[in-house]
């Protein structure tokens, strides 16, 4: 991984991401990062656009909200929950 401190940068978003290869580039403001630069070489179509779905990510981040909750169920409880 590849840290770049904005007030720093001295080249176009454009020449880093070409450098990026398979690592991630963290771009930092007062060392604190505010954004990254990630190659999507290896990542599907449709990984791409349900990471960019707003609605689908609230869904992920709700269910993150429940685990944390504690609001689980056994992998058991499920299969009686879906299977007939």
């Amino acid at each position: 991984m590849k840290t770049i401190e904005l007030s720093t940068a001295t080249r176009s978003l454009a020449e880093y991401a070409s450098e990026i290869g398979d690592e991630m580039v963290v771009l930092t403001d007062h060392s604190k990062p505010v954004a990254a630069i990630v190659s999507l070489k290896h990542v599907d179509s449709e990984s791409l656009a349900l990471s960019m779905n707003a609605e689908f990510m609230e869904i992920i981040a709700q269910a993150r909200r429940e685990v944390a909750a504690g609001h689980v169920i056994t992998l058991d409880e499920m299969k009686r929950a879906v299977l007939p």
